[in-house]
């Protein structure tokens, strides 16, 4: 049973249930002092506590996404490298196609109403990197009378150690920009899915480590040549933003703050504003002082030529941790760059919260991006 499936939360769940029932029922019979009605005793509050917590844990990860499998749950998921060798030069492709699902609208069976998500596998060229990725396609892509048109991009990037499949289960982003959309709130964008840590289970933190996982590159480079080669997508700078929550919104900073070559805006959902170093990321700069300046998004903001791209961020008052640091990280902004702010009265850092702001930070990306007509 997979870790993310219902039948495995039904089973513990069921088992908790029947574990405590039993420890009512056999508790009376257990109340004497040998020691195998001591260990009984013990045995029972043990088995039941586990799967309680088992329980409350599998729910957990099924509301917020934290892992996709056992085996990303242990650490031992290495799906990347079986991929890493796809070379276009030899007939390969940048994007390949794994799977294709409805999107959870009225209508969602037919793409030319519902739009259609495409599970696919992007590998970079120069980051020799492959990543796994969901690609929404929305309703208009689909429509004869739009064939010739390309769409705006937003890369949409989860925190860490979330799964991609939470940004469409959890957070619910086709669903938004179909419904915004369908509503004239916002223009049709393609959205691409997918984690920021394109090395599991490390977290990259989207840095280019030093003889390591390139990941900056990945994300600057790779993954909007092969999006753009492989669909009718906005091939300037002003067709693709980026989005993300926690780790997933320090990297959509980052990566507008860097590249607004690239990326026209970028919104960081309850961001922090520099790599932590720690046991998830390991070393991430290997003694490269310049390289860890520029990834602190504070220093970059004071040392650095303002780039020419928009920034939201967004905070709550009470809730956050990061309340205080959003409010300097506005104040240290100049032109050209432009910084806009959500901040909620309270929100935890946490899927609620996120889908509370969700829908004015995608209106917002919307207005600044802008698709083309081939």
């Amino acid at each position: 049973m997979g870790l993310t499936g219902k039948a495995v939360l039904a089973v513990a769940v069921l088992l908790a249930v029947a574990l405590f029932i039993g420890t009512i029922w056999l508790w009376p019979r257990l109340a004497g002092r040998s020691w195998r009605a001591v260990t009984g005793r013990v045995g029972l509050l043990v088995a039941t506590q586990l799967a309680i917590f088992a329980s409350v844990g599998l729910a957990a990860n099924q509301a917020f996404g934290f892992y996709a499998t056992w085996a990303d749950l242990f650490g031992q998921e290495t799906s990347p490298g079986v991929v890493v060798d796809h070379d276009p030069a030899r007939g390969g492709t940048p994007v390949e196609l794994r799977s294709t699902r409805s999107v959870n609208v009225p209508g969602g069976d037919r793409p030319s109403i519902g739009g259609q998500i495409q599970k696919v596998v992007v590998s970079g060229k120069e980051s020799d990197i492959a990543s796994p990725a969901y690609v929404y396609l929305p309703p208009e892509y689909f429509q004869p009378r739009f064939k010739k048109r390309t769409f705006p991009v937003s890369v949409v990037l989860t925190g860490y150690p979330g799964t991609a499949e939470a940004l469409i289960k959890g957070l619910h982003y086709p669903q938004t920009v179909h419904q915004q959309a369908k509503r004239d709130l916002m223009q049709p964008m393609i959205l691409v899915m997918m984690r920021p840590t394109v090395a599991p289970p490390r977290d990259t933190e989207c840095v280019d480590v030093p003889g390591g996982p390139q990941a900056e590159t990945f994300f600057a480079k790779d993954l909007p040549g092969a999006i753009s080669e492989h669909y009718r997508a906005g091939r300037t700078a002003g067709s693709w933003g980026v989005i993300g929550d926690s780790t997933g919104g320090y990297c959509a900073l980052k990566l507008a703050v860097h590249h607004p070559d690239v990326y026209a805006a970028g919104v960081g959902l309850s961001a922090f504003y520099k790599a932590p170093i720690d046991v998830t990321t390991g070393d991430l700069f290997h003694g490269d002082k310049e390289l860890r300046r520029r990834a602190d998004l504070m220093w970059y903001l004071d040392h650095m030529p303002p780039p020419k791209t928009s920034l939201l961020v967004t905070t709550s008052k009470q809730g956050e941790d990061n309340f205080g640091d959003t409010e300097k990280f506005i104040g240290k902004v100049k032109p050209p760059t432009r910084v806009s702010s959500i901040t909620l009265d309270s929100g935890g850092h946490n899927f609620n919260t996120w889908r509370r702001e969700i829908p004015a930070a995608m209106q917002w990306m919307s207005g600044r991006l802008n698709g083309e007509q081939s």
